[in-house]
């Protein structure tokens, strides 16, 4: 175990990130792809399901090795909030991308360019000012929920889990025929890649991110900076300073500081 904590294998941690997109997002992407090969076979109840348990599993079985961020989004807005280095956030992104663009691919070697590959588009009659919006609102509620579960003071552990993957199937039941409830600039990335329109990528680029730094702001209000188990969520147990902290905040010791 204490290998992974090595720095050097910084990658390990990287490959976790790819690969927890990649399932993201083949999930994600899939249910529009699926429900185009399969003639509507996939209803809209499934397809937002899905990526919700999707993000549970990933979290459950890999989250103390990353963190489980799976979104440029969460990665900025634990970064804000004082939780995960500065330095790490260009490694985390560009895996996070490339995770999602090789799902695409994936999805598109095995069922062809159908279903647009899954990507996210604002719904019928929708402008894109009003899907821009709704996605802002949607990752604040998201944001909120994964920074609120990390929190020690909640103390909920691996049910967070739960709470993730709840809020991201309540919001793709209400708000997908809007935006298609993305929340996530790479879920939205990669098949916008693969089918090369970029079109409306800026809605699934800035109504998230403004939505994290506004969550980032919202939990700075509710607990004040972050605390132990916000970097433990953010950074993986496999962080020795994150340990360090853990184990001084136990005995009421100042936490070291930041990696």
């Amino acid at each position: 175990m204490l290998e992974f904590d090595d720095p050097a294998l910084e990658w390990r941690r990287l490959f976790s990130e790819l690969l927890g997109t990649f399932l993201l997002v083949l999930v994600g992407a899939g249910g529009g792809v699926v429900a185009a090969v399969s003639h509507g076979m996939i209803s809209r109840a499934a397809a937002v399901t899905a990526p919700g348990l999707m993000v549970m599993a990933i979290i459950l079985f890999m989250g103390a090795i990353s963190g489980a961020h799976l979104n440029p989004a969460v990665t900025m807005a634990f970064t804000l909030r004082g939780d995960f280095p500065w330095r790490r956030v260009p490694g985390y992104v560009v895996v996070q991308l490339i995770g999602a663009t090789l799902a695409c691919l994936f999805l598109r070697a095995v069922f062809g360019k159908v279903g647009m590959v899954g990507a996210t588009e604002p719904g019928l009659h929708i402008h894109a000012w009003q899907a821009m919006l709704i996605e802002l609102v949607l990752t604040v509620g998201l944001v909120s929920t994964i920074l609120g579960t990390a929190s020690r003071a909640q103390n909920v552990g691996a049910l967070s889990a739960l709470g993730v993957a709840g809020y991201i199937i309540l919001a793709g039941l209400w708000s997908s025929p809007v935006s298609g409830a993305s929340m996530n600039p790479a879920r939205s990335f990669g098949p916008d890649l693969v089918i090369g329109d970029f079109s409306h990528y800026w809605v699934y680029l800035v109504g998230p991110l403004a939505g994290a730094a506004i969550a980032v702001g919202i939990a700075w209000v509710l607990r004040g900076p972050g605390d132990p188990g916000g970097m433990a969520a953010a950074r993986g147990l496999l962080d020795p300073t994150v340990a360090d902290a853990m184990r001084a905040a136990d005995a009421g010791e100042p936490k070291p500081p930041n990696s």
